[in-house]
């Protein structure tokens, strides 16, 4: 049963199941499939959603954890091959959707959100939905002090997560710059405007015991604000200590 202490999958779950002992909170995380440079995988932004979300359901009572949402907005990133993107106004609809569909079961909905592109579709359909009198939040997997892409956050957080995806050979350093200097070159030209690999950010210092220390505090964050549930004007859980 639900209650059991386990984390419990929504897909792995029966309707019953469900209907005996209804979660508090669905967890949902929402991804990306775009370039992470030469050395992380396409669905590192997925990866990295979908552990948060299982450790945040884990720490917090009453929660259930979704199948991923894996494609979102990743525009700015299909200079590269293998970056799919369905845009924002596609996944600000699934989102509102979903939200729509879920929420007549459950009382409470969280939106994990793993990539930063998909930030205004995400915050968007949230607070339609919070118009729409349904409980529903979102919070960003975004470690405090990290560089923008596929740099020593995502990296350290891979090596630590799954580390026979990290391809240690291939890493090298991107483009350095404060994001304040690049970002109209990024809105004008995309990402491949600004770097030629991909990287946004130097990941040559990475290693798994940063990327724990990272994802540590990181779910720190996410459990206490879930638990808080204090969602800001733009539905985002306002940060736990």
């Amino acid at each position: 049963m639900l209650g059991d202490g386990r984390v419990h999958m929504l897909g792995d779950a029966t309707w019953p199941q469900i209907d005996a002992e209804p979660p508090a909170v669905l967890i949902v995380p929402v991804g990306a499939v775009e370039q992470h440079g030469p050395h992380l995988p396409l669905d590192t932004d997925t990866r990295v959603a979908v552990a948060v979300a299982r450790t945040v359901a884990a720490a917090t009572p009453g929660t259930v954890c979704a199948p991923a949402l894996a494609y979102g907005a990743s525009g700015e990133h299909e200079g590269f091959p293998g970056t799919v993107s369905i845009g924002t106004e596609a996944l600000a609809a699934i989102l509102l959707e979903y939200g729509r569909s879920a929420c007549r079961w459950v009382p409470r909905l969280l939106l994990i959100n793993g990539h930063g592109g998909n930030a205004q579709a995400v915050a968007g359909a949230v607070r339609r939905l919070r118009y729409e009198a349904r409980d529903v939040a979102w919070a960003a997997c975004d470690p405090r002090g990290s560089d923008p892409h596929a740099g020593f956050a995502e990296t350290s957080m891979l090596l630590h997560l799954c580390p026979e995806s990290v391809r240690l050979s291939m890493i090298e350093v991107g483009d350095t710059r404060p994001l304040t200097e690049t970002l109209p070159l990024l809105r004008a030209g995309g990402t491949r405007a600004v770097t030629a690999n991909g990287i946004l950010g130097d990941p040559r210092a990475a290693t798994a015991a940063d990327g724990l220390r990272l994802f540590d505090e990181l779910t720190a964050r996410i459990v206490a604000a879930t638990r808080t549930w204090a969602p800001d004007e733009h539905g985002r859980l306002k940060a736990g200590r």
